[in-house]
């Protein structure tokens, strides 16, 4: 079968690392990719939301499958695309439609399936320029701090915690009034804070049955002690040492089964991943968000776990019947570090060249913000690389992570070397 990846990070990099692995993957693409990506499949020099040329391009080479990595095709509609069209329909896309890509696209949205259907979550309500005098109303009444999360997508930026009324109250003007994130915060979701600590789950659905993939812990502070400005990820552990057996069947029976029933019930056809993030609070779990998608770094650390063939799991997803498909954890520990561009997350250093991903012993190299310039590996984006290992503790799994991270050389490299160590 030949398959189509789109988007171009850490994400896609493990996707395409994985999928090379199938004995039923013939031909792989990754439309953009990146200086890694094309050592398992072939980049394509298209852009993930250039629905016409992704058309273009499955039909002229016979592709069978469509794997989408980010948020933004699905939000503007990448799956009803190909429904719509009579010359692409058959091929499917793992992905959801618009609709239920809604989960992530406007938080409103899923504030209110949670609520429907009755999925543990902080108390909230949301708010825009009308209705301003309300929000300030209603900001005393949660608690401190004060959680306030554009409605649209902001591109992992658009949520704030503020710690005194009259910062909620600043920011809330500054969201609705000003733009502060554009049109993602012409409606914002004011939120109280949950206590606890952070998780992710993922599932993967056909719409009716669901197989649940390993947990895994992200970490998006730029400064070591989860210090500084948040960034898309600085690494991730799998899996969380934390969440037991009892706190996953909580969350299955709580959350994962509620989200795809509901799914089921309002009438929204769902095929593909939802990310799930969770806050333990003192073993309760509530959701804070869902992704309609895999997220990054966690998938760095996520995929290398599973021992299943990863695209007989998708073509369960396609043809209905996940089901009856295998599925496999290994019992290692995996652990992703996370190397970055100087500056980052503010203005970074670009076009650096990479020395030293030979060099790296235990460790799988999966490519981010990276490019190829004659035939050398340059640094292209704030995320450029990350460094999975596979271990049998997670004491070992950051060792051999971090060490490795450690043999990489470019101007301005930067990563956290205290990755899961609040873990141990």
């Amino acid at each position: 079968m030949n398959i189509l990846i789109l988007g171009s990070g850490g994400r896609e990099s493990a996707f395409a690392w994985k999928l090379s692995q199938s004995p039923k993957c013939e031909k792989l693409f990754i439309a953009p990719g990146n200086a890694g990506t094309g050592q398992y499949g072939t980049n394509v020099n298209i852009k993930t939301t250039d629905f016409a040329a992704i058309k273009t391009f499955v039909l002229a080479n016979a592709v069978n499958m469509v794997l989408v990595g980010p948020e933004e095709p699905l939000v503007k509609g990448v799956h009803d695309f190909f429904l719509a069209d009579d010359d692409i329909k058959h091929i499917p896309v793992i992905g959801p439609q618009a609709e239920g890509a809604q989960l992530e696209g406007s938080k409103d949205f899923s504030k209110q399936f949670m609520v429907r259907h009755n999925i543990p979550t902080a108390a909230s309500h949301t708010f825009t320029r009308e209705t301003l005098q309300q929000g300030f109303e209603y900001i005393p009444t949660i608690g401190l701090p004060v959680v306030l999360k554009a409605d649209g997508l902001a591109a992992g930026k658009g949520v704030l915690i503020c710690l005194t009324h009259e910062e909620a109250q600043l920011e809330l003007t500054e969201m609705l009034t000003n733009a502060k994130f554009g049109e993602a915060s012409s409606k914002v979701v004011i939120e109280q804070f949950l206590q606890g600590i952070e998780l992710s789950v993922f599932v993967l659905t056909d719409g009716n049955s669901y197989k649940v993939l390993p947990s895994a812990k992200d970490y998006k502070r730029i400064g070591e002690g989860d210090t500084g400005l948040n960034t898309g990820g600085m690494g991730s552990v799998s899996p969380v040492p934390f969440a037991d057996e009892v706190f996953l069947q909580k969350v299955e029976e709580r959350i994962i089964i509620p989200t795809v029933q509901g799914l089921k019930q309002d009438n929204i056809p769902y095929k593909g991943f939802i990310f799930i993030g969770l806050m333990n609070c003192g073993g309760e779990p509530y959701v804070i968000e869902y992704n309609c998608r895999m997220g990054d770094p966690e998938t760095e650390s996520v995929l290398p776990r599973i021992e299943s063939d990863l695209v007989d799991l998708l073509e369960g997803v396609a043809e209905g019947n996940l089901i009856e498909k295998q599925f496999l954890i290994s019992d290692k520990v995996a652990a992703t570090v996370v190397c970055v561009a100087g500056g980052y997350p503010g203005e970074y250093l670009k076009d650096k060249v990479i020395t030293g991903i030979d060099n790296v012993r235990d460790s799988i190299v999966f490519h981010a913000g990276t490019s190829l310039v004659d035939g050398e590996v340059h640094t292209s984006g704030g995320r450029v690389l990350a460094i999975t290992t596979l271990q049998d503790n997670l004491f070992d799994a950051l060792q051999h992570a971090t060490a490795d991270a450690s043999r990489i050389y470019y101007d301005g490299v930067y990563f956290r070397k205290d990755i899961g160590f609040d873990l141990l």
